[in-house]
């Protein structure tokens, strides 16, 4: 029978999380995931927009266009 470890220390790596940048133009969050910001999934990969660039492509994004097509 296995049991865990009273520390609660399950060895796994520890990091802090970082903030996000946005994949349209570069402009860092101000912490680790902003609310008003919008995450997309595309051949896979997770993006991230910020606020500014998500309201300006607003209907690109309701259509489901793949950002290399704003």
């Amino acid at each position: 029978m296995t049991s865990l470890s009273e520390d609660g220390d399950h060895g796994g790596p520890t990091t802090e999380p970082h903030p996000l940048v946005c994949a349209r133009c570069g402009t860092p969050s101000a912490g680790p995931q902003p609310v008003t910001w919008t995450c997309s999934v595309e051949n896979g990969v997770r993006q991230y927009f910020c606020d500014h660039c998500s309201r300006e492509h607003l209907r690109a994004i309701e259509g489901r266009l793949d950002s290399a097509s704003w």
